[in-house]
């Protein structure tokens, strides 16, 4: 990878991707981004940038040479209610089984992190509709549930400058009051049947089974990188406090999108919740509400490419006819 004086300049993709789903406070973080790395260089060591990594939604990621010429990666991201604890998870994490937080700045979110060498996803993303659930990804969607299991740990003591990890019941919130008065692209989707299932889902999963542990939001293989100090390392983690089910709850919804049909959402469910070793029942609820969270985005968005993919796995998992 080639290092020098680049300046710090956002991929083309990222740029615009936070100034459409940011705003006028995208715009602010775009326009402070220089100034920020800036202040980072000589509180770190940091001596010379690669050009900008892309791939990303709203990040500023290189490989940076530090003054004592090891390199690792810098991210500066534009914090959102996501990732606005990433650094507490990969504090808590230590290196075990994630890349190592070297540095971290609670003004700005900034991070140094551990480089993954030589940094090649388990499963490369296209997007919607995701390939975790293809039959020739299963025995990868199972490293990744043994990684995912790993890292599930109660929240350690951290210095005060992290973030505290929201509640993962926070999503159940929010979709309630996204359901109370939907979109009208969304509304003539949710049948009287399915609105049931979520309100119980909701009802049911508000209360943690078990105690509260660090997990995750964005449990997709494209997160999860080769490395030499481990062979797998977990990258760019999303993460808040629930029961170990909730783990399921993404990994279920993107494997179901390669066929969303009840038989294929029976067996994905079976086989992840049995890798995750959780309550498959559980595990379906975080999925059915994941992927009904993804339907209220995608219907605000006027995606009706991706509001019509979610609602097909919405009722594969609710096991619901949709006509």
């Amino acid at each position: 990878m080639s290092l020098g004086r680049f300046g710090v300049v956002l991929d083309s993709a990222v740029e615009e991707n936070v100034r459409a789903v940011f705003g006028a406070e995208g715009q602010r973080w775009i326009e402070e981004l220089p100034g920020v790395v800036a202040v980072l260089k000589p509180r770190w060591g940091l001596r010379e940038f690669s050009a900008p990594f892309r791939g990303g939604t709203h990040a500023y990621v290189a490989v940076v040479l530090r003054n004592d010429r090891r390199l690792a990666v810098l991210k500066v991201p534009m914090v959102d209610e996501e990732n606005v604890a990433e650094a507490t998870a990969l504090h808590a994490y230590d290196g075990d089984g994630a890349v190592r937080l070297l540095e971290y700045d609670p003004g700005s979110g900034a991070m140094l992190l551990e480089l993954a060498d030589p940094g090649t996803a388990l499963l490369t993303q296209p997007g919607f509709p995701s390939l975790e659930g293809r039959p020739e990804n299963a025995e990868k969607v199972a490293l990744a549930c043994s990684l995912y299991r790993r890292l599930r740990r109660p929240l350690p003591a951290v210095p005060p400058k992290f973030p505290p990890l929201p509640p993962a019941t926070d999503l159940i919130a929010a979709l309630r009051l996204r359901l109370a008065d939907p979109d009208p692209a969304l509304a003539p989707l949710l049948s009287d049947r399915l609105r049931e299932q979520v309100a119980y889902r909701c009802a049911e999963l508000a209360t943690f089974d078990g105690p509260p542990l660090i997990v995750n939001r964005d449990t997709h293989l494209g997160n999860i990188v080769a490395a030499k100090r481990e062979p797998w390392l977990l990258i760019d983690p999303k993460p808040c406090l629930g029961e170990a089910a909730f783990d399921a709850g993404f990994l279920l919804m993107i494997q179901v999108q390669s066929r969303p049909t009840r038989e294929h959402a029976d067996t994905v469910v079976t086989a992840t919740a049995a890798a995750l070793a959780v309550d498959p029942a559980r595990a379906r609820g975080w999925a059915l509400l994941r992927t009904v969270e993804e339907m209220t985005w995608a219907a605000e968005d006027e995606d009706a490419e991706m509001l019509a993919l979610h609602t097909s796995v919405a009722y594969a998992l609710a096991d619901l006819p949709f006509t």
